[in-house]
């Protein structure tokens, strides 16, 4: 793959020497591979409030940035393309299965098609496909703008989004060992996602761990009650009572109903 951008940008599998400011302007070609960025939106996503010469710096770092992808793939720096409609601007070609991140979300949609048509196994081996791509939090060294923000909290969401459609895939695939170690990795980095928690007790369930279950329980209660104010999620409620009763297959009903709710994605 070409470019990536899943964590650390990567230029050809290798980590590039990028100033900062070209790294965010390549970062944000990418975003928007195949469509022209102006002038403008580019100054807005470096910088909440444009300097004065912001035009000026940008065409100085696009200088440099062309400089910098021939250094990495000889001739790399014609991608890069100078766009001259009603706004000038700049934009970068790169076919999908060139970026991480078309793929990314084609997986993570076919994916979870897959899982909301029951078809568990097959939804397994596409979403794991899609999580391989993240090598890190995608935002890091990059400008803390309004626009960047944005992209970083929906990246970051689509993320958690197909680690959790894979956990339930796994789990009403009968796949569960090493899976809690798998989904408290995720409850550590992302504590307020009910669908974890319930994920969570539900593995202990089914395999029988009625004393983890409860303790997982206990432990969602001080994220949500002591520590927000809210109620414990009704999910994790219901699950209570099956780690009572020791119903492995009330357990799975909870957790298939879950998944019931997903709505398939176009494609």
């Amino acid at each position: 793959m070409l470019f990536r951008i899943l964590g650390p940008l990567r230029v050809q599998g290798e980590s590039e020497p990028f100033s900062p400011v070209r790294r965010a302007i390549l970062t944000a070609l990418l975003l928007k591979a195949g469509q022209p960025m102006g002038n403008a939106q580019l100054a807005e996503l470096l910088w909440d409030e444009p300097p004065v010469s912001a035009v000026a710096n940008i065409r100085s770092h696009i200088t440099g940035l062309r400089r910098d992808l021939d250094r990495a793939v000889p001739g790399l720096s014609g991608r890069v393309r100078t766009h001259r409609g009603n706004q000038s601007g700049y934009m970068l070609d790169a076919a999908p299965e060139e970026v991480d991140l078309p793929t990314f979300l084609r997986d993570s949609r076919h994916g979870r098609n897959l899982l909301a048509r029951g078809e568990a196994d097959r939804a397994i081996d596409t979403l794991e496909e899609a999580v391989a791509l993240w090598r890190g939090p995608f935002g890091q060294d990059l400008p803390a703008t309004r626009w960047f923000d944005a992209h970083t909290a929906g990246l970051n969401k689509a993320r958690l989004d197909a680690y959790q459609d894979l956990f339930t895939a796994l789990v009403l695939a009968g796949r569960t060992e090493m899976l809690s170690y798998r989904i408290e990795s995720l409850v550590a980095e992302a504590p307020y996602q009910q669908r974890l928690w319930l994920l969570l007790v539900g593995v202990h369930c089914i395999e029988g761990n009625a004393a983890d279950a409860l303790t997982v329980i206990k432990r969602c209660e001080k994220v949500f009650v002591d520590g927000l104010g809210l109620d414990l999620p009704p999910d994790v409620e219901a699950m209570r009572a099956a780690a009572l009763s020791w119903d492995r297959e009330q357990a799975l009903r909870l957790i298939a109903a879950r998944t019931a709710l997903l709505s398939p994605s176009p494609g």
